[in-house]
């Protein structure tokens, strides 16, 4: 984080001192207190049915928040870089899979077999390898030439990656909403009143299987261990023989293959996607990877998890037209009063 890092700190430091700091600790506290007491009794006069459903809808949006944030946080851990572009590879991956149902055979309105599972798998290994070699490719020629430039440089090269890949999409599908083929039939079940469809189920169940491979990945492989001491010390890292560039473009081939799959599920989930759809869910994510603590990947999880829940709740028992607003007030409450996260950055200051 460096000097603007260390400011923040300073500034929170400044802030939380002497009858300042515990009248603004007051003040969090009462706003947290009495949006839960409005939320609670919000609950209580919709019945425990709708809160139910909520929550279905809230885990499944933040499983998919919290694939994208982990490209957010695994990219920021290892070179310090916020890839703006990364959320465009997500709508890249919804527009993708959307393109490749009718070719594998799956069309709105069709019969779900057991063939159409292996199509389906086939479009998410598909989309995901092409996210990953897109993404490895805007490392290759955007970014790796400006890795010892001054941070601005990378930082205003990722802006612009972002607005040409907005642009190219733009161009392939139009500026109107894109609809995505509703192939996943309907069944699903009740439980006490509320319905958890095959949708939600799907994209739960892949979200967890794909975090939790993940975290596995980082853990226990090899080439997650590469990524651990790389993100630790570059150059320690180099003098104990490891290949730096390759472990730098398997993060961003990693990174992108999670946000395939979630551009994939995005359209599953809600058979709609448009062309700036990566800035908006960008940033969204991106406050979930700061929020969990950018540079942790169990911290991003978590926070794509929290900040789906937050929204879904707040769409659902207030005014959807504030979403956006208090998502991004928590974005800033996180900056002043824990910098780091919940879970804070394993990542040393460099």
């Amino acid at each position: 984080m460096g000097t603007i890092g260390e400011a923040v700190r300073r500034r929170r430091g400044g802030l939380r001192a002497g009858a300042a700091g515990r009248i603004l600790d007051f003040a969090l506290i009462a706003i947290i207190a009495i949006f839960l007491i409005l939320l609670g009794t919000k609950v209580v006069a919709q019945g425990g049915s709708f809160f139910l459903q909520i929550l279905t809808f809230a885990v499944a949006n933040g499983g998919i928040y919290a694939l994208i944030a982990l490209g957010y946080t695994m990219v920021y851990g290892i070179i310090e870089l916020i890839n703006f572009a990364h959320g465009d590879v997500f709508a890249f991956g919804a527009f993708l899979s959307a393109s490749l149902l009718p070719i594998f055979g799956l069309r709105e309105g069709g019969t779900f077999t057991a063939g159409s599972v292996i199509a389906l798998l086939a479009v998410f290994g598909l989309t995901m390898l092409s996210c990953g070699i897109l993404n490895i490719s805007i490392e290759r020629i955007a970014y790796r030439p400006l890795r010892h430039a001054p941070r601005l440089a990378p930082l205003i090269t990722a802006v612009g990656v972002s607005f040409f890949l907005e642009g190219v999409l733009f161009l392939w599908k139009g500026p109107s909403n894109v609809h995505y083929a509703n192939i996943i039939p309907n069944a699903g079940f009740e439980i006490f009143g509320a319905t958890i469809g095959a949708k939600d189920l799907l994209v739960i169940g892949v979200s967890i299987v794909l975090v939790i491979g993940l975290a596995l990945f980082v853990d226990r492989t090899r080439l997650g261990k590469a990524m651990r001491a790389t993100a630790q010390d570059r150059d320690a890292a180099l003098l104990m023989g490891i290949d730096i560039d390759r472990t730098i473009a398997a993060t961003f081939f990693i990174g992108a293959i999670l946000a395939g799959a979630g551009g994939t599920m995005y359209g599953l989930y809600y058979n709609t996607s448009v062309f700036d759809l990566g800035f908006s869910a960008g940033l969204v994510a991106f406050t979930a990877a700061v929020f969990g603590g950018i540079g942790n990947i169990y911290g991003a999880a978590i926070g794509g998890l929290v900040i789906g829940m937050i929204q879904s709740f707040w769409d659902g028992y207030f005014d959807s037209a504030w979403t956006q607003v208090v998502i991004f007030t928590i974005l800033i409450l996180v900056l002043i009063f824990r910098p780091t996260g919940l879970l804070g950055m394993r990542v040393p200051e460099k």
